[in-house]
């Protein structure tokens, strides 16, 4: 099978865990150790959250008196691309034992996406809400609740297209495993003459791997987290795990926004253009969500 595998933020770092490279070193080995019998057995293509990662850094270039201006959010999320591409391939060879490369990839997005003037997608730390507050006010940040924490956000606009598709598929035919479109790609805008200028935006990873799966023609979309299944009611005492649903089912319920709805979406888009499998669920149940035995798998369908 050709299988694409979407990892969660929480799959480097947990929530209000310092962002030290060998804490993140750790957390990619158990991530490659759940996703290793996939990549012996099929064609993995592998994509990656950044946030917490692109949000350190933009507050290490902000904070940084030798520069003029602060790197803008399309090279910092190159850097992240890079580093934790080779967290991912070093762990790959060495656990897996199996071929694998990073690419540092771009994504195409409308210069006209409203979304580049609404931001909404997390990056950084979380804060409490008067510290939340002032660093807003001191440097111009957009903030929003996530959860009972406050974070910065960013522009969030859509996926369009994928400027390394070629270079994917040509990699993942020859049997190679591919780490690639980490944090969603880092967002480019294409002109008239075809010239792609780099945007100060995040593009949400799972739109992205929904689009890449569609592209290369997968079997299967997986997106990976910290929760078993998808849950109707999610947080409260009636809580209940939804296992199998439709697309058009899962469309028509809510979902928090910042959390499971982009995974959600992601894997109904993927179904609905004619992918064969969609699941959500752990990391640790990675091989089996591909036999619907956990997690919750989404097919095609309205309701």
């Amino acid at each position: 099978m050709k299988i694409v595998a979407a990892l969660g933020g929480n799959a480097l770092l947990a929530r209000g865990e310092p962002p030290d490279a060998d804490i993140q070193e750790h957390h990619v080995l158990d991530a490659v150790r759940a996703l290793a019998p996939l990549a012996k057995r099929h064609r993995l293509v592998i994509t990656h959250g950044n946030g917490p990662q692109v949000g350190l850094l933009a507050l290490e270039s902000e904070r940084d008196p030798s520069l003029r201006r602060p790197y803008p959010f399309d090279a910092l999320g190159a850097q992240t691309q890079g580093m934790i591409g080779y967290w991912l391939v070093q762990a790959l060879g060495n656990e897996a034992h199996v071929d694998a490369a990073c690419l540092v990839c771009r994504t195409v997005v409308r210069a006209d996406d409203p979304a580049l003037t609404n931001p909404t997608k997390f990056v950084g730390p979380v804060y409490d809400r008067p510290t939340a507050h002032r660093l807003a006010a001191e440097r111009g940040w957009r903030v929003r609740p996530d959860g009972p924490s406050w974070r910065r956000v960013v522009p969030s606009p859509e996926p369009a297209e994928l400027v390394e598709l070629p270079l994917i598929e040509l990699l993942t035919e020859r049997g190679t495993t591919v780490v690639c479109a980490g944090g969603g790609g880092i967002p480019v805008t294409r002109d008239a003459t075809g010239r792609l200028d780099g945007v100060e935006a995040v593009v949400d990873k799972d739109l992205t791997a929904g689009l890449l799966a569609h592209a290369i023609d997968a079997d299967a979309l997986l997106l990976l987290t910290d929760v078993d299944a998808v849950y109707d009611q999610y947080g409260t005492a009636r809580a209940t795990a939804i296992r199998r649903a439709t697309a058009g089912h899962l469309l028509g319920r809510s979902f928090p926004a910042g959390s499971m709805a982009p995974k959600i979406e992601a894997a109904c888009r993927f179904v609905d253009a004619g992918g064969r499998l969609a699941a959500i669920g752990r990391l640790d149940d990675a091989e089996r969500l591909l036999t619907g035995d956990t997690g919750t798998t989404i097919t095609h369908g309205d309701g």
